[in-house]
């Protein structure tokens, strides 16, 4: 049985992220590449921004929720796309990184609050996209990593809102041995708030929306925005573009271009060397 009313869709133009609305003011973003795990693209991310747009439009707007079509919620960058994105010229990929830090960034900021509903494979981005949302209910099966630097990558862009969401200690670990976090750990960690079986992820989620629309929609979103200003959490500017420039830097380096090749590839970087 469905947790929500009934959604009534609304304009998203390249169908790589699906967004609709109930009577009630829950926006519900559904990100749609399930044919390549939700991985990101240029398409993707436009998806999202329009995505955001719309429901900014839409009066009564109380509640997004966030969510993946298929077995996996987002596996991070397409990586196919960074290594296109990465032989051209640099104009092109400081705009690509921009669009992509952007996204997080307003996913972050935005007035109202945010619940991800993560299940499958949350990798790279994806756990970017997590640590943006004010809350995130995960399935038993779910799995996060912070993968870009297995692949000659930087996480930089997302790391202002990994190490809000799980602290430095954790970041240091993770961001550098990529390992992955299991549900059970992820909870441990303070990444995620709820755990609960796969097929009881739509109903715990929407439990919680259900208490946040219990709460005044002003109080909300002053509480929402007083938060992230004493905490220090809203980005400056002048470090956003820093992040921007050093991401797209990186896609083009040498690194980069072995470590998605060897993705593609499927075998092991030349950097590493298997134990005998």
């Amino acid at each position: 049985m469905s947790q929500i009313n009934e959604l009534k869709p609304l304009p998203v133009g390249n169908g790589t992220v699906i967004c609709a609305m109930d009577s009630r003011g829950v926006g519900v973003v559904t990100l749609n590449r399930p044919q390549v795990n939700n991985a990101y693209n240029g398409d993707l991310i436009a998806g999202l921004h329009e995505a955001m747009d719309v429901l900014g439009q839409q009066a009564g707007l109380r509640v997004v929720v966030l969510k993946g079509n298929g077995a996996h919620f987002q596996a991070g960058a397409d990586l196919a796309w960074i290594n296109a994105q990465g032989k051209l010229g640099p104009e092109q990929n400081v705009a690509a990184s921009r669009a992509t830090a952007h996204a997080v960034r307003r996913l972050n900021e935005l007035p109202v609050p945010t619940v991800a509903m993560i299940q499958g494979g949350c990798f790279g981005g994806g756990t970017g996209i997590a640590a943006a949302c004010d809350i995130v209910v995960a399935a038993e099966n779910a799995i996060f990593a912070i993968t870009e630097a297995r692949w000659g990558l930087v996480a930089g862009i997302v790391f202002p809102q990994l190490i809000q969401a799980i602290g430095l200690r954790n970041v240091r670990r993770y961001a550098l041995t990529c390992e992955r976090i299991n549900a059970e750990r992820a909870l441990q960690m303070g990444f995620v708030h709820e755990v609960c079986a796969l097929e009881a992820l739509e109903q715990t989620a929407f439990a919680i929306v259900e208490s946040l629309l219990k709460s005044a929609p002003q109080a909300t979103a002053d509480t929402k925005k007083l938060t992230l200003a004493l905490a220090d959490a809203v980005l400056e500017d002048t470090l956003f573009e820093e992040l921007v420039e050093q991401h797209a830097r990186t896609r083009q380096s040498e690194e980069a271009a072995e470590g998605t090749q060897s993705f593609m590839q499927k075998r092991a970087p030349t950097w590493y060397v298997p134990k005998a």
